[in-house]
């Protein structure tokens, strides 16, 4: 509330992010004034002079006490400092390049982030006002998503995975292993089978090391940076090309090992020849279908992105959210805020996860007592209400 009793104003970027119809329910639920603006996410979002005028003017115009975005971005920032009002992002994509632009720095920042290991880096680079949050589950929607016969059918399985493969096009600038050197070729295909074996340690940065980045360079330069960015090469390669190389070779080989032994479904947009028994449904909606998906499957698989390196991934809120039986890699937030065995599962490797999965299949009660337990949890400490509720509290 503001000083005269009114409520406090928030524009909100609007774009298709995930989450963004639940905080469009949830912020006036909580007693605030909302106006959306149209973000076009997609273009100009470090900064274009002409999308940064529109920012300030609407702020200016709807007379907003605070800016709110899902991710960082730095148009909008500086269209905030400009203004001298508050903007609070919520950081739940990875790897996210905006936070390494100069206009983290502004003082009108709040950013909360989902990987605590991110926010402790921002804090060792000066950034002031970050803050770790985890990511929330709209325990509310899901629950009014009750399986049909018809949902059941068609989204019956064993093991179900939600995500990326990693191959699509748009992914290609990910994956640089088009480098002709042997040596450099070869440095990196260990270093990615490396990671692939490894949960809660990153070796993959320090693995590139100014030697090695300089024959990369040569053969594979990068991108010139904004002029605006502090990113550094080695940064920018380990995380957006080999964190998804990682990912993409571990998706498979554990989707590949699962379909061996048991019935596994796939939600993915692209086709994927390379998995001949798995059964590739297609994408989802993640608000219409994706919840009938994780319901009506017995075990749930999470494989996160390799770039996300403590934090939950929304996916696994989304899953224990929707009462889903959670079957994961190891991450160190995720073992802070839930208990293992107990709310959810965690494989050690490929093998292990195999194991696991057949175990749970053979014991429905264990399986559903474990989903129970993530359940409730979700509802009861990472809903949306809660999350925004201590945002807003720390941005007083």
């Amino acid at each position: 509330m503001r000083e005269d009793g009114s409520k406090q104003k928030v524009l909100l970027m609007d774009w298709p992010a995930f989450g963004i119809e639940s905080i469009k329910r949830v912020l006036p639920q909580m007693g605030y004034d909302v106006e959306l603006f149209a973000f076009p996410y997609d273009s100009g979002t470090r900064y274009e002079e002409a999308l940064g005028i529109r920012i300030a003017e609407r702020i200016l115009e709807s007379g907003a006490d605070l800016i709110f975005s899902f991710n960082f971005f730095p148009v909008i920032a500086a269209a905030a400092h400009a203004c001298r009002k508050k903007y609070i992002s919520w950081i739940y994509d990875s790897p996210a390049v905006m936070l390494y632009s100069m206009s983290v720095f502004f003082p009108e920042n709040y950013i909360f982030h989902f990987d605590s290991e991110e926010v402790e880096r921002m804090r060792r680079d000066g950034v002031e006002n970050v803050f770790y949050m985890p990511l929330a589950a709209d325990v509310e929607h899901y629950d009014r998503m009750i399986p049909e016969e018809m949902q059941k059918r068609k989204y019956d399985a064993d093991v179900a995975m939600i995500g990326s493969m990693y191959r699509e096009d748009k992914f290609r600038i990910f994956r640089k292993y088009e480098i002709k050197e042997p040596y450099v070729k070869g440095y990196l295909d260990a270093l990615v089978a490396v990671q692939e074996q490894l949960y809660g340690v990153d070796v993959l940065e320090p693995g590139l090391t100014p030697g090695i980045m300089k024959r990369i360079l040569q053969t594979v330069p990068l991108k010139e940076s904004s002029s605006d960015s502090y990113e550094t090469p080695a940064w920018t390669y380990a995380n957006y090309y080999l964190a998804k190389q990682v990912t993409t070779e571990e998706r498979e080989h554990l989707l590949r090992a699962l379909s061996e032994k048991m019935q596994v479904a796939l939600y993915t947009p692209q086709k994927t020849p390379y998995l001949s028994d798995v059964e590739n449904r297609g994408s989802v909606d993640y608000y219409r279908e994706a919840p009938y998906a994780i319901k009506c499957a017995r075990i749930n698989l999470n494989i996160t992105l390799r770039s996300i390196h403590r934090g939950i991934p929304q996916r696994v809120m989304d899953i224990l959210g929707c009462g889903g039986f959670l079957l994961t890699n190891y991450q160190a937030d995720l073992c802070d805020a839930f208990e293992m065995g107990k709310d959810f599962v965690c494989y050690e490797s490929i093998p292990h996860a195999v194991e696991l999965a057949g175990y749970y299949l053979e014991h429905a009660k264990e399986r559903q007592q474990i989903a129970a337990n993530g359940y409730r949890k979700v509802k009861e400490q990472h809903n949306f209400v809660l999350k925004l509720g201590q945002i807003m509290k720390l941005t007083e």
